[in-house]
């Protein structure tokens, strides 16, 4: 961290570079032989990913050892990352090598999936998704370890899902009942959205074991339904990931909607039971099947881009992570292009806390502390996205806004409005009209113009998200548009 002597903000460092984004080609099976050659070229070889930064993570669960203290994220293909906090990412290999065959005799897929993790006292429980892209014929198994990193070792099926499956069997997501000490997992993937069901403590497996004649487990073992979307949107709605927070004494459901591929958006519901029903800011049920303006779910985060930058979309199947006090969500998410396949990411991204919702920064995370912020810093001028919901979700970008030291706003020019701070980190927004916001004030690095920033993530009083990013009259660095990097 640099002390600005202008300043008594702490302001965070650079964080270490990325290496430039890959391009990943599509693996195809080899061709037949030809002209009488005896065996098929080789395929090309498969990426090596402790080369390519955290190019390629998806799905990343984060989760912190308490054993070493240490940071790790386990991703979609078995990759895992190992960080001693949360900034610096090493990618130390893969969890699990091959299928479990019982896995593959049921889905005949050797597609692994959105792993998650859990501690049961001295054994590590990670839980992992087979599947094929766009089918029901699922299944997550479990497999444990004496150590976060492996190697693990198949202990047995959860659940199973088939064409005949209300809800799809991939996307686990560990939690237990803090009243209860019930251990439960969230899971599914559009078609009937997410279902949590209970686990047996001492095995790890479902405790309902049920299941149907065609080996499938039973509809009435499926556990119960927290979130789903209507027919019109193909159901999309996965990635579900639920937290309990003591200070608000509230149960979290992140979910993801949407496309992985262009437009996931990271939506929130909230209860005070673990097993619902979760309600948006607004009071919607997650479970709301008649939508048809894609409003409910609290939306915190979708495509956005800032000025000197390619953009970012798709953020989206992410982690959550209390570290003491300290929350971050952690998500994948893509450079902005309309056609074509990008590389995913990995994010980190700090989460504030406004009138009981979390709200995340504009800017992925590279150590910055929450702390007193002086007036007087604030006013200056700032780039402003509102998070608006839409369909498909587009990639929002931002406009130009004030906040002067008198207490006035202007957003683009024309919108006029009042602000005050109301905590040491806190800011009060009078939009006039019966609307306002209420926001947090964070530092933060600026990665678009590589220079220390303050910025703003908040809520306006009927639930959108806003952000903003303090661009003051430092010139900015203009940074190429993404690309350059390795074909892999």
């Amino acid at each position: 961290m640099e002390d600005n002597k202008k300043s008594s903000v702490i302001y965070p460092s650079e964080p270490p570079a990325q290496p430039p984004m890959p391009e990943f080609r599509r693996r195809t099976p080899p061709p037949p032989p030809q002209n009488g050659e005896s065996t098929p070229p080789p395929p090309p070889p498969k990426p090596d990913f402790s080369k390519l930064g955290l190019w390629g993570a998806h799905d990343p669960a984060v989760y912190r050892d308490p054993a070493s203290g240490d940071y790790f994220a386990y991703c979609t293909h078995q990759n895992v990352y190992r960080s001693p906090d949360l900034i610096s990412w090493t990618h130390i290999g893969r969890i699990i090598e091959e299928t479990p065959e019982e896995a593959f005799a049921w889905t005949n897929s050797r597609g692994l999936w959105a792993p998650d993790i859990i501690k049961v006292g001295g054994e590590y429980r990670i839980y992992c998704s087979n599947s094929s892209f766009g089918v029901r014929l699922s299944c997550i198994y479990l497999a444990v370890s004496d150590r976060p990193e492996g190697p693990y070792k198949y202990r047995g099926i959860v659940v199973k899902t088939n064409s005949h499956s209300p809800v799809n069997a991939i996307d686990a997501n560990l939690v237990e009942d803090v009243r209860t000490g019930e251990q439960y997992m969230v899971f599914g993937s559009f078609w009937g959205g997410i279902r949590m069901l209970r686990l047996d403590p001492e095995t790890g497996l479902a405790a309902d074991r049920t299941e149907a004649e065609d080996g499938r487990t039973a509809d009435s073992a499926l556990g119960i339904s927290l979130a789903c979307r209507p027919k019109w949107c193909d159901g999309g709605v996965e990635g579900a990931y639920v937290r309990y927070n003591p200070e608000t004494d509230y149960y979290y459901l992140f979910v993801s909607y949407g496309s992985l591929s262009n437009d996931y958006n990271i939506r929130v519901g909230r209860s005070r039971d673990i097993k619902g029903p979760y309600l948006d800011c607004n009071g919607r049920p997650m479970t709301n099947g008649e939508d048809y303006e894609c409003r409910t779910g609290t939306m915190i985060m979708c495509g956005y881009r800032f000025e000197n930058s390619r953009g970012w979309m798709a953020p989206g199947h992410n982690s959550v992570i209390n570290d003491g006090g300290d929350w971050f969500l952690v998500c994948h998410i893509r450079p902005y292009a309309v056609y074509g396949f990008v590389s995913s990411t990995m994010h980190v991204r700090r989460i504030a806390w406004v009138d009981g919702w979390p709200v995340v920064s504009p800017e992925n995370y590279a150590g910055e502390r929450p702390q007193p912020i002086p007036h007087d810093e604030v006013a200056g001028r700032y780039e402003w996205i509102t998070l608006s919901p839409t369909v498909p979700q587009s990639v929002i970008g931002s406009a130009p806004a004030t906040l002067t030291a008198s207490g006035a706003m202007h957003i683009s020019s024309y919108t006029r409005c009042r602000w005050h701070m109301t905590g040491d980190d806190e800011i009060y927004i009078d939009m006039t009209g019966g609307h306002s916001i209420r926001a947090r004030v964070l530092p933060a690095w600026d990665h678009e113009n590589a220079r220390p920033t303050l910025v703003l993530t908040g809520l306006t009083n009927d639930g959108v998200a806003v952000w903003a990013k303090r661009v003051g009259d430092i010139p900015a660095r203009r940074l190429p548009p993404g690309g350059g990097g390795p074909t892999v």
